[in-house]
């Protein structure tokens, strides 16, 4: 009730009393004016509207607190998201890192390995033509020597053919018998 006797107040003291008839009138159509809109206040209040605003405006309150919370929930979960997924891009650099790092150590390792095995390549087959130079020299030698007995032995036997007279030859002979049947027996 004290709620409208400060609007009643405020109503009584308005221009309508300035008009010079009675403001209690049906036909001040100030009074009939002000008599509605009393009733109508009247009727809102007696409906309790204003505690149905004031129960949908708490509602609308609770809803946006809610979707607030929500939407904090929300952020914190994405927040939580975003740093699982730049840890997770951390990883994976760190790991493509290492990658890198193996792949290039292996080039190394793999290039260093071919430069042995070239190396050791080289050195067989350095040997390889040492030993046939070796062999080509001793093939060589032995050539040149069986050449040489060869030459020697034609040489002792024109020398000796000219020497030697039949008697001396037929001698030589029948020792050489008596020898090869002392040896055999």
């Amino acid at each position: 009730m004290k709620k409208l006797i400060l609007p009643l107040l405020m109503l009584t003291a308005s221009p309508a009393f300035a008009s010079g008839g009675p403001f209690l009138s049906l036909h001040n159509t100030n009074f009939v004016v002000m008599i509605s809109f009393l009733v109508f206040v009247a009727i809102l209040l007696w409906a309790k509207v204003p505690a149905k605003i004031g129960a949908m405006l708490d509602a609308r309150a609770n809803q946006i607190k809610a979707e607030l919370a929500e939407a904090k929930a929300l952020r914190e979960e994405a927040r939580a998201l975003l740093s699982s997924y730049e840890q997770k891009q951390k990883e994976v650099q760190e790991q493509s890192e290492r990658i890198v790092a193996a792949a290039k150590d292996e080039a190394l390792n793999a290039a260093k390995q071919a430069k042995e095995d070239l190396k050791a390549s080289i050195a067989r087959r350095v040997a390889a033509a040492e030993d046939q130079i070796s062999s080509a020299e001793a093939s060589a030698l032995r050539q040149v020597r069986e050449k040489a007995v060869t030459v020697a032995i034609a040489a002792a036997t024109e020398i000796l053919a000219k020497q030697t007279t039949a008697e001396a030859a037929s001698a030589s002979i029948d020792a050489a018998i008596a020898q090869v049947e002392a040896k055999l027996h």
